[in-house]
């Protein structure tokens, strides 16, 4: 007795054998359910032969959603074997596909904007039909209506009529637009601490402008870039049209229509970040070393933003200030600041204190800078004294992206180019002329791989190399240039040490294989030098193997290189996109 109920508690064991083609055979395995209760200690015989009666029914309705709906069926229980077996036979036929699709859009004044709508359906005629995609193309339809000009646009009638015999599915869907609505007023809620000018400067949005979601998602971007808040939304108020659409109801016609023409505010809610925020570190690069940080910002220094930091590392020490200005209405952001950074790298040990102006501009795929320093600058090689310099010169940037994804790029290319120089004597030891060039390109070569290429090439034009500051001259090794080589070893000789030349290039392939979404392994191949002639631009090659992991924070790499010129191996670390 005890036994039996044992046996009735772990339920009634039986197989289950589909013969279907690949797709259909998978679809039933997942969903059919005499596959899915089994191992159900529920099930007992009855109940088996109850799912062997209702499959064939069951079948017709999953291969209907994948476009089969005339297929031939048959389910039966094999109880000649020790264990039951179901068996279980599906000929899907030839799958119904799309016939004629009728595009019913109404309230839509302009006929190409009707016909720039009708292109982004995405179920064309001849494709199998199929529930899932008939789906995703009614919301993908309606999706790209309310985004821009008529964000209340319903679906308000979807059929598809299915001739089996025929073999064709055709499609009738109609999208009522709604009112056009534009922006009227900003509206700004949560300011406490800031001023509106830090949220009414960042708004390229006018009022009259066509609604456009697009739009608002790039305005929330901008704000949440800023540091000044903890969260943004920025939206249409539909509250303001409701409203006055229900003062609506005793209007004459002509009056509604009208009333449904009323601008939409635009709405921006935020919470401030706290004014001062105070953060400490402690980390380690194989460029630079052991490495603790302090960093101090406050959001309102004399209604500017402060940003200060303090970074000690075992090869360079940074103390730096700067005060950043309300973005302005015209989209300039504009800063000050000040810095005192030493460096001893490769045996040269420079201390370098400079005062800065700068103004960024544009968007993340078009970026530019325009920067004015001060700087003076002692510099030692091999122990022994060098020179001390000063120059204030004029840099200007810009940065092109065209990038899948700007944290994880797989397709696309980055390119930033920099022109500058201290063309005047004022404040300026050794006059000069300064060119400098970098690249990354991403090429997908499958599901699973894609290649990298990097570059960079830089030139400086002047008298005498000497008086010119170390920062502005080139050199070459670590993460970010040739792997392979220790940071910035690879330069111009000097007195047992490595200084910066006149001219650098340097250039990188590196092919990458995902094992799973997040998880790669890397080969690579670097060359390069920097020198004062072109003649001594030898390069020194670098190659290994690395690891690769999409972490929350940005790409991590873990790179094994061999240096060929020094014959030796080192490990290198790196975070993220450069630029």
């Amino acid at each position: 007795m005890l036994a039996g109920s044992v046996l009735a508690a772990e339920g009634l064991k039986y197989e289950v054998h589909i013969d279907a083609p690949g797709d259909v055979r998978e679809l039933l395995e997942h969903n059919l359910d005499l596959v899915r209760f089994r191992g159900n200690d529920r099930i007992d015989r009855e109940q088996l032969q109850r799912l062997v009666r209702v499959a064939p029914e069951q079948i017709r309705t999953l291969v209907a959603t994948d476009g089969y709906y005339s297929p031939v069926i048959s389910a039966r229980l094999d109880r000649e074997t020790g264990v039951p077996l179901v068996q279980v036979k599906a000929e899907p036929g030839e799958p119904v596909r799309v016939g004629e699709i009728d595009l019913e859009l109404q309230g839509f004044a302009a006929n190409p904007e009707v016909n720039a709508l009708k292109d982004t359906w995405t179920l064309k005629k001849g494709r199998v039909f199929r529930q899932d995609e008939w789906e995703s193309a009614k919301r993908t339809l309606l999706r790209s209506v309310v985004q821009t000009r008529y964000p209340r646009a319903q679906l308000v009638d979807s059929q598809a009529t299915v001739d089996p015999e025929a073999r064709l599915a055709n499609l009738h869907v109609v999208i009522d637009s709604g009112p056009e609505m534009r922006f009227g007023e900003l509206r700004i809620e949560g300011l406490k601490r800031y001023p509106e000018s830090v949220v009414r400067n960042l708004n390229q949005i006018h009022s009259g402008d066509y609604y456009s979601e697009a739009a608002l998602q790039s305005y929330q971007s901008r704000l949440q870039d800023t540091g000044y808040f903890a969260s943004v939304e920025v939206s249409g108020d539909m509250s303001a049209i409701l409203s006055e659409q229900l003062d609506a109801a005793s209007m004459t016609p002509e009056q509604n229509a009208a009333a449904t023409m009323a601008p939409l505010p635009l709405l921006v809610r935020v919470v401030e970040n706290k004014r001062k925020n105070v953060s400490a570190g402690v980390g380690y690069s194989t460029n630079t070393g052991n490495r603790a940080s302090l960093t101090y910002d406050d959001l309102s220094v004399f209604g500017l933003r402060m940003k200060s930091a303090l970074t000690l590392e075992t090869k360079k020490q940074t103390a730096s200030s700067n005060f950043y200005f309300p973005i302005t209405p015209e989209g300039y952001n504009d800063s000050i600041g000040a810095s005192f950074e030493r460096s001893d790298i490769s045996g040269e040990v420079t201390s370098v204190a400079s005062i800065a102006g700068k103004r960024t501009w544009g968007t993340p795929l078009l970026e530019r800078n325009l920067t004015l320093e001060l700087l003076t600058e002692t510099k030692s090689i091999g122990g022994i004294p060098s020179s001390q310099s000063k120059s204030l010169p004029l840099t200007y940037g810009v940065t092109w992206r065209k990038l899948d994804n700007l944290l994880f790029p797989t397709k696309g290319y980055a390119l930033n180019a920099q022109l500058g120089g201290a063309l005047l004597p004022i404040l300026t030891d050794e006059a000069f002329v300064r060119g400098y060039l970098r690249g990354v390109a991403y090429l997908p070569l499958g599901s699973s791989s894609n290649a990298i290429f990097r570059g960079e090439a830089g030139a400086l034009a002047s008298r005498d190399k000497s008086g010119v500051p170390a920062v502005y001259l080139f050199r070459a090794g670590g993460d970010q240039s040739v792997r392979g080589y220790a940071y910035q070893e690879l330069g111009v000789p000097v007195n047992g040490a490595t200084t910066g030349g006149r001219y650098l290039a340097t250039a990188s392939a590196e092919y990458q294989y995902w094992f799973k979404p997040a998880y790669g392994a890397a080969i690579f191949y670097d060359a390069g030098n920097a020198g004062d002639t072109f003649s001594s631009l030898h390069p020194k090659s670098g190659y290994g193997v690395g690891a690769r992991w999409k972490s929350p924070v940005g790409p991590i790499n873990v790179d094994i290189a061999y240096g060929h010129a020094v014959q030796k191996y080192r490990l290198h670390f790196s975070l993220g996109f450069t630029f």
